[in-house]
């Protein structure tokens, strides 16, 4: 039996499938501005809950950043007991410069308050929940993997403990070499 048509079939098979689990599909990261128009301000009386109201509809993730805007004012980076208690004892991070721009590293809740006590406790502090990162697998549904009995599959040592791994792509890959190791 001529193997040469098979091989070309597993090559290329193969290499379509590398390439379209490589190129993930990517969607850019984003610059939040806090707040919108409204900026990062003290909220007034009837707006205690506007940097919540803000957080809820936007989605963050990991490479993405936040813009502060503001006047005679600070944005400090602090953990959940300085959030909950407006105490600006221990930040993490201070800055002053009327406009800051923090970059989201990791996933996580992400905490801000305002560096003025009256303003935090008056309701301009931020609570963030950070998710991972916005890359996403793409993979073309039209390319169907070759027929198991041509390849020289063995079951995957993951597949007792409940995991997945590309066992055709592996196998696809292991059949070429040991074809063309033999002589």
């Amino acid at each position: 039996m001529n193997m040469t048509p098979l091989f070309s079939l597993l090559l290329t098979f193969f290499l379509i499938r590398m390439a379209s689990s490589m190129n993930a599909q990517v969607e850019a990261s984003k610059e939040f501005k806090v707040g919108d128009a409204n900026g990062w301000r003290q909220p007034g009386e009837n707006e205690t809950d506007l940097y919540n109201q803000w957080a809820a509809k936007n989605r963050f993730h990991v490479g993405d950043s936040l813009r502060f805007h503001y006047t005679n004012d600070s944005v400090l980076v602090v953990e959940k007991f300085g959030y909950f208690h407006c105490n600006m004892t221990h930040p993490i991070f201070t800055f002053h410069n009327s406009n800051t721009i923090i970059d989201l590293d990791k996933s996580g809740p992400a905490y801000f308050i305002s560096g003025d006590p009256d303003h935090c406790k008056k309701g301009q502090r931020l609570v963030i929940e950070v998710m991972g990162s916005h890359s996403t697998p793409h993979f073309h549904p039209f390319i169907a993997a070759p027929p198991v009995s041509y390849m020289a599959v063995s079951p995957s040592p993951l597949a007792s403990s409940g995991e997945s791994a590309p066992v055709t792509m592996v196998s696809g890959l292991l059949a070429l070499v040991v074809t063309f190791a033999t002589p």
